[in-house]
């Protein structure tokens, strides 16, 4: 009887927290944030541009209203740090004496002059066909050496995405990084002699995550981290008269999401642990807003990181659903899946594993020094044909879907955010 009792009181208490969530997190809600971060004006949010600064401010303010905390030692919610930024200015590649057009060629140098001439000391090798064009050229940047790389013409598209995004700067982490990466679009077997010739300007420019908390009401010194990225790629190439990457999926649904839960659990006023709640910035330049947070945290006394990452339409299993990266890794997953019993929601592990979305998004950051940190979404990644274009915009989003997902969240992370369960450490990574 006793044990049919606390079954009958779980049960009621499910029931009860499921009401709260759909009372507390409303679809009108989620579609106010989100439309307001993926509008026009915001100009794609592009770090280090009037659009993004924007986007900051208005987070700020949501901030503000919901009774968010700043962080420890910041005066308000702009966690402040600089990054060296370099821009190539003018490249120029002659291959067997023939000049290469400028469109094939994209440049990723973090010095501000170079030149070689059939110099010895730069590598040669390509990106052939069949290769995952974005694995291999995640390994090239960890090379740390000169490269000149000849690309596969299968690759056409993602070559002029990866220029177009290189032609507006990349960020240097560090003065001894000489990562000098030229990459030439076609496969030049008769190579016999080549020349480059690069310059770049330098210029170092404020960055900001924006980070709020909830303090915890009985274990305060163990934090539990929500998180999304809000920075996108601005303005590209005009597609029939649009030019702005509005980025409604990626990331403004996981932005909505961070605070939208941010207000859920400041009404709720329960946690047990500390609530960190932080838009990232620089994610689409390579993680630098997380790799920043990492380092002024103690990743020993961080709990759980639920990175929330393009949750604006159904999952490849249906509706009430998503995934999470990296689900093999730690018990998180699991715990999760527990509490959300009795609801129509389920996680599934990441169904596309040769994407490496583990470390494409913002938990690799606080993986890497121990964290169970997992990203949450629902893209279909390998046919999402707007991810990354002009066409990812408001009018293409299932506001019910990421009005589900964040409720799915709430729901699943309450005995992590009550205290009651900790998901298991993970082997920092390597990588």
């Amino acid at each position: 009887m006793k044990k049919f009792s606390l079954v009958i009181c779980f049960l009621f208490a499910c029931r009860c927290f499921a009401q709260d969530v759909n009372k507390l997190i409303q679809q009108k809600d989620v579609e106010r944030i989100i439309s307001t971060l993926a509008a026009d004006d915001m100009q794609g949010r592009a770090t280090f541009t009037p659009g993004i600064e924007k986007a900051a401010r208005f987070i700020e303010s949501e901030y503000k209203q919901i009774g968010l905390k700043p962080l420890p030692g910041d005066d308000g919610f702009r966690q402040n740090f600089s990054m060296t930024r370099m821009t190539p200015v003018k490249t120029l590649v002659e291959i067997n004496g023939k000049l290469i057009s400028a469109d094939s060629v994209c440049a990723k140098v973090h010095v501000n002059s170079l030149e070689w001439s059939n110099d010895k000391s730069v590598e040669i090798t390509s990106i052939s066909s069949g290769k995952n064009f974005i694995s291999e050229y995640r390994s090239l940047l960890h090379s740390n050496k000169k490269m000149l790389v000849f690309v596969d013409p299968e690759f056409t598209a993602l070559f002029n995405k990866l220029r177009d995004v290189n032609l507006k700067g990349s960020i240097v982490t560090k003065s001894s990084d000489t990562t000098a990466i030229i990459l030439v679009l076609g496969n030049h077997n008769d190579l016999k002699s080549f020349q480059v010739s690069y310059t770049g300007k330098s210029e170092q420019l404020p960055l900001c995550n924006i980070a709020g908390i909830i303090p915890g009401k009985t274990k305060p010194n163990e934090y539990v981290i929500f998180s999304g990225h809000y920075d996108h790629l601005g303005i590209l190439k005009p597609v029939q008269g649009d030019s702005i990457a509005n980025g409604a999926d990626d990331d403004a649904s996981g932005t909505t999401a961070v605070i939208e839960l941010a207000c859920y659990f400041k009404k709720l006023h329960n946690n047990a642990r500390t609530l960190v709640f932080v838009a990232f910035t620089a994610e689409e330049l390579g993680g630098y807003g997380s790799q920043h947070f990492a380092t002024t945290v103690d990743p020993d006394k961080v709990v759980a990181m639920f990175n929330i990452e393009m949750i604006g339409k159904a999952s490849k299993f249906g509706e009430n659903s998503a995934f999470i990266t990296g689900f093999e890794r730690s018990d998180f997953g699991q715990i999760l899946q527990k509490n959300l019993e009795n609801t129509a929601f389920k996680f599934y592990p990441d169904p596309y594993p040769e994407q490496d979305l583990f470390y494409r998004s913002d938990n690799a950051s606080l993986a890497r020094v121990g964290v169970p940190a997992h990203t949450i979404s629902t893209d279909q990644i390998d046919i999402d044909k707007l991810y990354h274009t002009v066409k990812d915009e408001i009018s293409t989003l299932d506001m019910a879907n990421i009005a589900s997902t964040i409720r799915a969240i709430a729901l699943s992370s309450r005995t992590i955010v009550s205290g009651q369960d900790t998901p298991k450490r993970v082997a920092k990574l390597e990588r």
